[in-house]
């Protein structure tokens, strides 16, 4: 299976195009030969017709194309009437995208009023409840005869009314009968979402996009090759626009960092028509990381030198990293079973070794002009007597016309075909830029290339020198590789932005939970203002937050919930609690500095 025209060559995947509004008054067209569009959604609750209408106006100042609102019930969804009629009288055209889970009924009052609506096909008709049941064919066929009873009226709605549809399927709430016959995996979600597309269809209803959204980059990034796989395998008609997007990123550098490697990765493949940054911040702060990346991704790829079509040496569809014998690297060791380690330049290491505490968990683990590492320009056919030992350092050479990602893809394809497993030194960048890129530019770059890379299983250790700050590039690096789950330094927290579902301010308990858990170096934390993906993402966290009811909180261990209805000023406390009840807690020690 393809899932890219080429992993070489950057070519936008073709798709057909979808209509959201009358792109002649305001509406826009997802796909095609159209730019990518940008989105957002609304934090506020939805009954607030006045906040809705304010923070859409304050998202398309800043550029957002699409605004999604949440609509939890059919009374939050008959109220999208009133925020429509608001914000066309005052001569904003931009559509909306209503977010339904659970609800059919709201569905069917919003695609009344809105351009788009998003339904998740693990919560429409379905249920989560983490039941196991075996399912014979006759049985499953039963359980999808309902749930195209449930699905079809939407869509005769959408299709009379001209609507849009995205069919969004989430890692965290796939549906039991999914999981219990796919598992919780890539392949599930891809099947989840055909059942829908295939009900679409069958009433000649075309104008739909799919996401694939996962919290964990590296998930995000299989499910959307595979997706884009399977609708090429189904054939050219069901070449449908796909949503971006890594759901529940975070906040800050984090979740930057995540969304980068998710979004950034399948765009610069040529995957994806419209995207969603989803930050724990304010919601036009997400435009702006979109626009960035967006113009980032141009300079990304390779278009200007041709790469002749070879297969990628390894599944792009399940992770395996790539195989290298151990090798020394001073005080640690690389390669092999090893993690993937952090190197700097002797002038960066000059910069930030004083000011390292022997305990620092951020520090460097290798020297570039120590490492006598062997640099190659891809391109060329790689010989026996260049790559003589197998323990010898190779890298890509600074200054050859290729973008990284795939310069580095022609490295390892090069060096497989030798029959060499030799550990790669990957670079943020391929040369210094004379000009010091703005931090959140070098963010951006680093983490997209590096992240790419990772996520095909590529890298053995890293090196950042695209940020010039020698102590922030450093920080960088260990970002980049947690984001990309290659090793764990510090707590991880998968936290949603907030939307019209969440139950307590995200931001500020976000905040006051890192305050008291930031010390726990590789404890997982979920933070999830409601229960519509809460379980499921945090599968694999360590401790959940939950919004359970208004001024109450549910408390998980890892999917399974054990505190109920704990009042929000106690809840903290409470979750602390349970870290130290499971025996993952330590107490802070003193806070380690590293030069800036």
């Amino acid at each position: 299976m393809k899932y890219c025209s080429s992993p070489w060559n950057f070519t936008r995947r073709p798709t057909r195009e979808v209509t959201v509004g009358d792109p002649a008054h305001g509406g826009v067209i997802i796909g095609g030969r159209h730019p990518v569009v940008r989105q957002s959604m609304l934090t506020c609750d939805t009954m607030d017709t006045a906040a809705c209408v304010q923070q859409t106006l304050d998202l398309v100042a800043v550029g957002c194309q699409l605004v999604r609102i949440t609509a939890p019930t059919v009374k939050d969804a008959a109220n999208l009437e009133c925020i429509v009629r608001e914000l066309r009288a005052v001569g904003c055209l931009v559509p909306i995208v209503a977010d339904i889970h659970f609800k059919p009924d709201a569905a069917l009052e919003a695609v009344k009023w809105v351009e788009k609506v998003r339904v998740n096909p693990g919560n429409y008709a379905d249920k989560k409840k983490f039941a196991v049941k075996e399912y014979d064919d006759d049985g499953y066929a039963a359980e999808l005869a309902r749930v195209e009873d449930a699905f079809t009226p939407l869509v005769l709605e959408a299709r009379r009314l001209h609507r849009a549809l995205r069919i969004g399927t989430n890692h965290g709430s796939l549906s039991d009968r999914i999981m219990n016959r796919y598992g919780d995996t890539p392949l599930g979600m891809v099947e989840s979402a055909l059942e829908f597309a295939r009900i679409c269809r069958k009433y000649d209803f075309h104008n739909f996009v799919f996401s694939m959204k996962s919290s964990n980059p590296k998930v995000m990034i299989e499910c959307y090759r595979l997706l884009a796989a399977r609708l090429e395998q189904e054939g050219p008609d069901w070449n449908y626009p796909l949503h971006l997007g890594v759901t529940e990123a975070g906040e800050g550098e984090d979740g930057r960092i995540k969304s980068a490697i998710g979004i950034g990765s399948l765009l610069c493949d040529g995957i994806g028509d419209t995207i969603r940054v989803s930050l724990t911040e304010d919601s036009p702060r997400e435009i702006a990381v979109c626009n960035d990346l967006l113009t980032e991704i141009t300079r990304l790829t390779n278009t200007g030198t041709p790469i002749s079509d070879q297969p990628l040496p390894w599944d792009p569809f399940t992770f395996k990293r790539r195989e290298t014998p151990e090798v020394d690297l001073g005080d640690v060791r690389a390669g092999g079973e090893q993690t993937v380690r952090v190197i700097v330049t002797q002038a960066a290491f000059d910069t930030v070794a004083p000011r390292i505490l022997p305990k620092a968990d951020v520090k460097p683990e290798g020297i570039y002009e120590d490492l006598q590492v062997l640099e190659l320009d891809p391109r060329e056919p790689l010989t026996l007597e260049q790559v003589h030992c197998e323990t010898q350092w190779v890298t890509v050479r600074d200054g050859i016309p290729l973008a990284p990602i795939t310069a580095f893809r022609l490295l390892a394809a090069g060096l497989h075909r030798l029959g060499r497993q030799n550990p790669i030194l990957l670079k943020d960048c391929l040369g210094t830029d004379p000009t010091p890129l703005r931090p959140e530019i070098a963010l951006l770059r680093a983490a997209v290339n590096l992240g790419s890379l990772l996520a095909d299983g590529v890298g053995d250790a890293i090196l950042i020198r695209g940020e010039p700050g020698a102590g922030q590039g450093l920080r960088l690096a260990y970002n980049i590789l947690q984001a990309a789950g290659c090793r764990s330094f510090k707590t991880d927290y998968v936290a949603c932005p907030s939307c019209g579902r969440t139950l307590f301010n995200l931001q500020t308990v976000t905040a006051r939970i890192k305050a008291r858990t930031v010390h726990l170096k590789g404890v997982k934390i979920a933070i999830m203002g409601c229960i519509v993906n809460g379980p499921g993402e945090m599968a694999d966290a360590d401790f959940g937050y939950v919004g359970g009811a208004p001024n109450k909180i549910n408390l998980y261990v890892g999917k399974k919930a054990v505190k109920f209805n704990i009042p929000e000023d106690e809840a903290v406390d409470r979750l602390v609690d349970l870290i130290k009840d499971h025996g993952k807690w330590v107490e802070p020690e003193p806070a380690v500095a590293v030069a800036a």
